[in-house]
């Protein structure tokens, strides 16, 4: 793929919906160091130094679509316990998630807790229940996924055999999506792939397929021919297999297979790489990319999530990192989510550095922006710049606006020195954003009064305070616009 290719689908995804419906759970990892060995039984002794949670399974493919830029509606099943509500509270970080889980008080929160010593994983304790859900409680599941199913662009179905994903749910949303229109993607985990006939894509691991087929898949060749009886078959129309250190196969219908080889740098820890490849591909699938540049990108992703530690995820302007020429690429990239950023500002006011922000269009960077922006960083240690996505710029000021798409504008503004971070967001008003950023300055135009500041609010009455930065005269990008448009008598 190519980066001109990935920017025109990153450019698309910010209008993209997925409905995911699987096993959510929550992933739990401690971490320490071992310097002893337990005097109760020849066991080491983990010191603990701290633990993170992060949604895991289902809720984690939810996670990276909305850490890549989409908007995605999460379905599935959770106990009546504290596990639910961590897992809610990690979801709730994203403001494009939309978590519709379903409480059964008869069955447990899904956790994983993996326990980790100086980077090397020693155990992995689960905490769930297999058996399949209720009748009852089935019967909610799917009534909630087909009143979803209209708004969504793309369905996901991710089995992790926790219970929810019963034949009888899987062919019911199967069938509910097909009906609809919608593309199919199932990560699976039966050993009967019938249960998923009708699927658009398959994206078993090489083991899954293993089993399933009862073939070897060790190379290109084993891995298509495994794949082929269920493609003759009707079972699905494309089959992508991921396949470890030797990357994905891409197998269609009367196609020839297409092997993508690993893009992976560097593993540090597997777990949820599965999760992050089937968001990156449904995300592409849905912005328009064809098959095998959805199976591209998201072989991309996966070689990122693995150079990272625990359940991660993946943001666009990691990808577009990857994907750029060596001799452009930047030392660190500057554009981001609202997850990465909060994790960013988190590190800077662990620093003890203060953190300004602004927000605007910035189409046509123009020395008024330039001015605003450097009065802005002056403010405070970091400054942190809100861009408006493109279809609420279309909102704010007409269909033929901006002229520069949002990744463009967003690349202009982390080429200048006095901006720390660039976050794209697609309201109106950037006013979720200054919510979850709780920044130490709010800078806006003199052209504002006070009381028109989105935000102003929230700021003073956390102690922070508003700069009004002073204009450059004559400088606005609608100017430029009409000078550009009109007509030059001096031609």
């Amino acid at each position: 793929m190519q980066l001109n290719e990935l920017i025109g689908i990153l450019d698309r995804v910010h209008a993209v919906r997925v409905l995911v419906l699987g096993d959510v759970m929550l992933d739990r990892f401690v971490y320490g160091s071992v310097a002893r060995v337990s005097p109760e039984a020849p066991i080491p002794v983990l010191e603990v130094s701290r633990s993170l949670d992060s949604a895991g399974g289902a809720a984690n493919v939810a996670r990276n679509v909305a850490s890549i830029g989409g908007h995605v509606t999460l379905i599935g099943v959770v106990g009546k316990d504290t596990w639910a509500s961590d897992l809610q509270s990690e979801l709730a970080a994203s403001p494009t998630i939309d978590a519709r889980l379903i409480v059964d008080a008869a069955r447990p929160t899904t956790v994983k807790t993996r326990y980790v010593a100086d980077g090397q994983q020693m155990l992995r304790a689960d905490r769930e229940l297999r058996e399949p859900l209720s009748d009852e409680v089935a019967t909610r599941l799917i009534d909630e996924f087909e009143r979803s199913l209209q708004q969504a662009d793309i369905v996901v179905l991710s089995d992790y055999a926790k219970g929810v994903l019963t034949e009888r749910i899987t062919r019911a949303a199967i069938n509910a999506a097909r009906n609809a229109n919608k593309a199919v993607i199932v990560d699976p985990k039966a050993r009967d792939f019938r249960r998923y006939a009708g699927a658009t894509v398959l994206t078993p691991n090489r083991l899954e397929l293993q089993t399933a087929s009862g073939c070897e898949c060790m190379t290109d060749a084993t891995v298509e021919a495994a794949a082929r009886p269920f493609l003759d078959g009707n079972l699905c129309t494309f089959m992508v297999v991921t396949r470890g250190k030797d990357g994905m196969s891409v197998v269609g219908k009367g196609e020839a297979a297409i092997h993508l080889k690993t893009m992976a740098r560097q593993v540090f820890d597997v777990s949820g790489a599965g999760d992050t490849a089937v968001a990156a591909m449904s995300l592409g699938m849905a912005a328009g990319a064809n098959i095998v540049s959805a199976a591209s990108l998201a072989n991309v992703a996966a070689g990122i999530v693995v150079g990272k530690l625990g359940t991660a995820a993946v943001t666009s302007s990691e990808l577009i990192e990857e994907l750029a020429p060596l001799g452009s690429r930047s030392a660190d990239s500057k554009i981001f989510t609202l997850e990465s950023v909060l994790q960013l500002a988190r590190a800077w006011r662990e620093e003890g550095a203060s953190i300004a922000f602004t927000n605007g269009c910035f189409d046509l960077l123009h020395p008024g922006h330039v001015s605003l922006l450097d009065q802005a960083k002056r403010s405070a240690d970091r400054l942190i710049v809100g861009l408006n996505a493109d279809d609420s710029i279309r909102r704010l000021k007409g269909p033929d606006r901006p002229i520069q798409n949002e990744i463009a504008r967003a690349t202009v503004l982390s080429s200048l020195k006095f901006v720390d971070a660039v976050v794209i967001f697609s309201e109106d008003t950037p006013i979720n954003l200054i919510q979850a950023l709780e920044p130490d300055v709010l800078v806006k135009g003199a052209d504002y009064a006070l009381e028109q500041v989105v935000g102003a609010d929230l700021v003073t009455k956390r102690g922070g305070r508003v700069l009004l930065a002073d204009l450059v005269k004559g400088h606005s990008t609608s100017n430029m616009v009409r000078r550009a448009a009109a007509p030059n008598p001096h031609r």
